[in-house]
């Protein structure tokens, strides 16, 4: 198998050349004189094309303006696309007369998808195999026909070398697991054994890594060419600089915020603005009052979040090496069945109830004094909140919460702890005054912040939480939905879905987004590491922030990086900066020149409170897995897997009964808006 990879690797270097010489390529691509003479431009709706060779139809280069969706902001915007067969690679540039510069952004062509939308007249969407894509309109059917023809001819050119390479594998890799599998179950030499098991994985994680090493030598090659074609190109990226982004001029900015200011003013009379939907809510949604939970029954928590090692006895391999040998590679692990002893003791709603772990940072977001000082104490406490809730180095799984259960818990937090982690010489805000003489004052009580969590969907599996302190007028409602697929050595998690931060005395909302996780080494010991690019937007401050979780490459490289940006839209100013790891030490740098260092491992934590088991009630998580839970601190795997599997049973028969009847499961919690999942009765309905 090794051997016929290693032969199968060679071709592929052969595959990714073919066609032409590097100093031919170079020459045609690097001279512009060359480079028009092959190209074609048309204007929308013209249709005109050129193509590269005359007698090979499939390599056409065409440009035109199309409309890009750019951001919330910004929405749609023209842009000038340039489609390259010989990079394989679409590019764009503000204007046509920019095309001569390095492009603002590319994607490339191989393995991505292109597919048309319904979701306004002739837009369709690119899909690129890295994960990033392109949101585009055409002028009339004609033209988005005319691209997404060209786009996916690009595309099969450039992905049949990989594609064969890639089947030449997956067939060897299949002769393999068909050689095992038609051993007897039994003897000396059995299809369960453990050595065969372990070659059938990682033949299959073998067959990913290959994907990924074609993914990544054909991203090196596209960027060498791109190097190549601009190389006499002088000036510099309006889009990627290391500095401080250039301060505006007193015309520019004048005009810029006035079009922010503009934009902002139809965004909030737009029917499906976030200030509109609240208003909204107001108006249709019923005041059900939420079950009372008597603060003076609640405890402080006294569980622990560390888990210990996974450990390797044999039966427990076993198990794992036969689950994996029955996986395919993008399998939806949503009803697979995972073997219990991987699981934490913990629901996964407690776990994004841990995600609060540190309530003062999280208070002290609304007594900043400036919208700049407000998304930037944001940021620091999104940053600093997952090191708490995803605890522990050994990668195990939260129970998958029962639909219908909930996890309700407070924490009380000392008025003269709420403080920002980053201080500022500006001249406070009365708001930020008060703060502070709060915060100096000592013995004047503490804040209440208050959590609840819902599953409110089984499939798919979609999680509701909301948590909210009236005396500083601060809420957050988020809803998500967890997709997990195999991935040979690992499993990825995304987190489909949003929250929305709402600051009530300042009328702000800031609507972010989660990162993907991943389980990996899962042949050995796992460990879980955060990856993917998430954003925080403010649309009525025009702030918003680009936070990168980096995952660690094959070869080099930190573990758990993680890197952040706060910046000022309408002026393009970048007024923070923050890198380092996200269960590590930050840095965060600012405009003025100020940095600060923040530990995560010594940030204090303020335990939760939480009822005793004897008073929650049936569906509340604690009480709810309570047997499992006792199981497993036990070591006792047999009695957690039965108890388990009864609490599945359950769910299974109580949804045959609503199917039976016809009946809608409906949650308690939390009310179902578009695609939105609302807590009934938020802190903004009572403002």
């Amino acid at each position: 198998m090794i051997q016929s990879l290693e032969k199968i690797m060679e071709k592929t270097l052969n595959v990714s050349h073919s066609g032409s010489s590097k100093g031919k390529w170079s020459a045609d691509l690097g001279n512009p004189a060359h480079r028009q003479a092959r190209s074609g431009s048309y204007s929308p709706g013209t249709g005109a094309v050129s193509e590269t060779h005359p007698s090979q139809t499939q390599k056409r280069h065409l440009e035109g303006v199309l409309n890009k969706y750019t951001n919330l902001l910004q929405g749609w915007q023209n842009r000038y696309f340039v489609l390259d067969p010989e990079l394989g690679q679409l590019q764009y540039f503000i204007n046509e007369h920019s095309k001569n510069q390095k492009p603002r952004g590319s994607l490339p062509l191989i393995g991505s998808s292109v597919a048309p939308s319904d979701e306004f007249p002739y837009m369709f969407t690119v899909s690129a195999a890295n994960g990033d894509f392109f949101k585009l309109r055409a002028c009339d059917a004609r033209e988005q026909q005319m691209w997404m023809t060209q786009l996916q001819l690009c595309t099969r050119r450039h992905s049949d070398g990989s594609a064969k390479v890639m089947s030449q594998a997956e067939g060897q890799q299949k002769n393999l697991v068909n050689s095992i599998e038609s051993l007897p179950s039994r003897g000396p030499l059995s299809s369960l054994d453990q050595d065969l098991l372990l070659l059938k994985a990682t033949s299959a994680a073998t067959l990913s890594c290959l994907g990924e090493c074609l993914s990544i030598l054909q991203h090196n090659v596209c960027q060498a060419a791109q190097q190549i074609t601009h190389s006499h190109i002088q000036g510099s990226n309006t889009d990627n600089v290391s500095n401080w982004s250039r301060p505006k001029t007193a015309s520019e900015g004048h005009v810029k915020i006035g079009e922010l200011t503009r934009n902002n003013t139809a965004t909030i009379h737009q029917p499906h603005s976030p200030l509109h939907r609240n208003k909204e809510r107001l108006k249709d949604m019923e005041n059900s009052s939420s079950e009372s939970v008597d603060s003076s029954e609640e405890i402080t928590d006294t569980e622990d979040n560390e888990e210990e090692d996974l450990g390797v006895l044999d039966d427990q391999r076993s198990i794992i090496l036969h689950l994996l040998s029955q996986l395919k590679l993008g399998m939806d692990l949503t009803r697979v069945v995972l073997p219990t002893f991987i699981l934490e003791k913990r629901s996964l709603l407690e776990m994004y109830a841990n995600f609060m772990a540190h309530p003062d940072v999280f208070l002290a977001i609304t007594s900043g004094g400036t919208a700049e000082e407000r998304m930037i104490r944001f940021v620091e406490y999104y940053l600093t909140a997952f090191h708490e809730g995803r605890k522990g180095a050994v990668a195990k799984k939260p129970y998958n919460p029962i639909l219908g259960e909930s996890f309700q818990c407070t924490w009380d937090v000392p008025q003269d702890k709420v403080r920002p982690l980053r201080t500022t010489s500006s001249s406070p805000a009365p708001a930020a005054a008060h703060s502070t003489q709060t915060a100096s004052n000592e013995g004047l009580g503490s804040y209440r912040l208050r959590f609840v969590a819902e599953q409110v969907s089984h499939h798919p599996p979609v999680s509701g939480f909301y948590c909210e302190c009236k005396e500083r007028q601060i809420c957050v409602n988020t809803h998500v939905w967890t997709k997990s697929k195999f991935m040979g050595m690992s499993i990825g998690v995304s987190m489909v879905g949003e929250g929305v931060l709402h600051l009530l005395e300042h009328d702000e909302e800031y609507v972010f987004t989660l990162p993907s996780a991943y389980a990996r080494s899962i042949l050995t010991v796992p460990w879980v590491e955060l990856g993917g690019k998430v954003s925080i937007c403010c649309a009525k401050s025009g702030y918003s922030s680009a936070v990168t979780f980096h995952t660690k490459p094959f070869y080099g490289g930190k573990v758990h990086r993680v890197t952040a940006e706060v910046k000022h839209n309408p002026t393009g100013t970048i007024v923070c900066k923050a890198q380092g790891e996200w269960n590590g030490t930050l840095e965060f740098t600012y405009s003025s020149g100020e940095t600060k260092v923040i530990d995560t491992s010594k940030l204090p934590v303020i335990k939760k409170k939480i009822r005793p088991l004897e008073k929650q009630g049936q569906y509340e998580s604690r009480r709810l897995w309570q047997r499992v839970t006792a199981a497993l601190k036990a070591g006792d795997i047999d009695a957690a897997s039965e108890h388990k599997h009864q609490l599945e049973e359950k769910q299974r028969r109580e949804g045959k009964q609503r199917t039976a009847s016809s009946t809608t499961w409906k949650p308690k919690y939390f009310i179902k808006e578009g695609d939105e999942w609302v807590y009934h009765s938020p802190l903004w309905k009572t403002k």
